[in-house]
């Protein structure tokens, strides 16, 4: 899978991807990462990305031409009102949420292009007739877009077949199944006075899993209950919750 990121920053990239997963996945040819400094596509001898924004106010506004020239340089065309073009990015706190589904909604594609924001934002033409979608990771503004774009390529990576040595790793992850995960422990079974679970030490694979399903149904419900309404639910989930609004479980 191929990532181009768009910033006027790339140097901030220089730790997270030559690290862990990515750096692995990277290696092994699983993933490649372009970053592009949208300054090195500015027209004028000054090499300006920014300007004042029209209507007057506070702040600086990314201007159009530098991202679209570096946009379309690297895709070798236009790619403005085309239907064969990769999903071309924008990060930018108006987006959609960025969630795990949306994660393994992009993890389908063979390439994604991400354009990080910056300063009071990008010019809305930009917006409107280049980027195929906006993401933001969270109801908060950042300085800018390059840690969002951190954030999407390392969820996006992990979920790539054989990126991650289990193929199963992923299936139990927090959200991936609509419910956060349930509690971990290992070695020692008993630290400052605090034991393991019994049931994690029975060998008995049945009741481990099902303590588990129960866990993380007991966790979502008291930190996300939110996510309960969209989570896939058996007749048994409903009842062991019903069970816990019964008992008033914290």
């Amino acid at each position: 899978m191929q990532f181009d990121i768009f910033t006027l920053f790339p140097e901030m990239f220089d730790g997270p991807f030559d690290a862990s997963i990515i750096r692995r996945a990277r290696e092994a040819g699983q993933v490649t990462i372009a970053l592009h400094n949208i300054r090195d596509y500015a027209t004028d001898r000054h090499h300006m990305t920014d300007d004042t924004p029209y209507g007057g106010g506070g702040g600086m506004v990314m201007k159009p031409e530098p991202i679209w020239n570096a946009v379309e340089s690297v895709l070798g065309f236009d790619p403005a009102g085309r239907a064969d073009v990769p999903p071309i990015i924008l990060l930018t706190p108006q987006g959609r949420l960025f969630t795990q589904t949306v994660a393994r909604e992009l993890a389908a594609h063979e390439r994604l292009l991400l354009i990080c924001g910056r300063y009071e934002g990008v010019d809305e033409r930009v917006r409107q007739y280049l980027a195929t979608d906006e993401i933001s990771i969270g109801d908060y503004v950042l300085s800018g877009g390059e840690i969002p774009a951190m954030v999407i390529v390392d969820a996006v990576v992990r979920l790539l077949p054989g990126v991650l040595g289990d193929p199963g790793a992923t299936v139990n992850d927090s959200h991936a199944s609509g419910l956060l995960e349930y509690p971990h422990y290992t070695r020692p079974a008993v630290y400052r006075g605090h034991p393991v679970p019994q049931v994690l030490l029975s060998g008995h694979h049945a009741e481990v899993d099902r303590w588990r399903r129960r866990e993380a149904l007991r966790r979502t419900r008291l930190r996300r209950p939110d996510l309960l309404a969209r989570a896939r639910l058996s007749q048994a989930d409903r009842e062991f919750l019903a069970q816990l609004d019964a008992e008033g479980d914290e």
